[in-house]
């Protein structure tokens, strides 16, 4: 069986030529793999319930034992409400193998942006831990700049560590968009392919 891949981008991202999102989708894609790579509803404006539902469609389908999650800032908090949701319901069995968030945003960032202040993590601490954990089989990572505007104090300490993840800095990354020059990352197509 193919391995499967998720992409989910962030808040104003509408997939652009030259990011490196575009750029692993066409890595991966040439290697064998089933590729999702969604324009989420709203980006400019997000609605998190509409963006849980454009979720939930795209893992209709998809095999949960070779399904790899790779979310990009506001995707990241994207997969933490829908981990919260799931451990809601008691949802049973994993919806991934694994997930890798890339440059999550820190939950004050997004309280004080009015466009997004609904994606802040609903669950800290152990209950946040213990329904992403739920989410897939395997340990997740977290890839982010040491220098992210949009995580101040480090996303190794605001999610790595608290949700127990493995950490992959990035020295001088900023928030590892296309303006602080990345368009092919191979760092994450080595990490989503290991």
């Amino acid at each position: 069986m193919a391995e499967e891949y998720l992409i989910l981008h962030g808040w104003q991202n509408h997939r652009p030529d030259g990011h490196w999102q575009r750029w692993l989708a066409r890595e991966l894609e040439t290697r064998g793999a089933v590729v999702r790579y969604p324009q989420l509803p709203g980006a400019d404006e997000p609605v998190l319930d509409d963006w849980i539902e454009a979720l939930e469609t795209e893992l209709r389908g998809t095999d949960p034992a070779s399904l790899t999650v790779i979310a990009h800032s506001l995707g990241c908090l994207l997969w933490l409400a829908y981990a919260a949701r799931r451990a809601a319901r008691s949802a049973p069995g994993a919806a991934a193998r694994r997930v890798i968030l890339v440059a999550p945003a820190a939950p004050e960032v997004l309280q004080g942006i009015p466009e997004i202040a609904a994606f802040a993590p609903l669950l800290g601490g152990a209950a946040a831990r213990a329904a992403l954990a739920a989410t897939t089989w395997e340990r997740g990572t977290v890839i982010a700049g040491t220098d992210d505007p949009f995580c101040p104090a480090g996303a190794d300490r605001v999610y790595a560590r608290p949700l127990d993840l493995d950490f992959v800095p990035v020295e001088g990354g900023g928030h590892l968009t296309m303006d602080d020059g990345y368009g092919p990352f191979p760092l994450v197509l080595e990490l989503a392919t290991r």
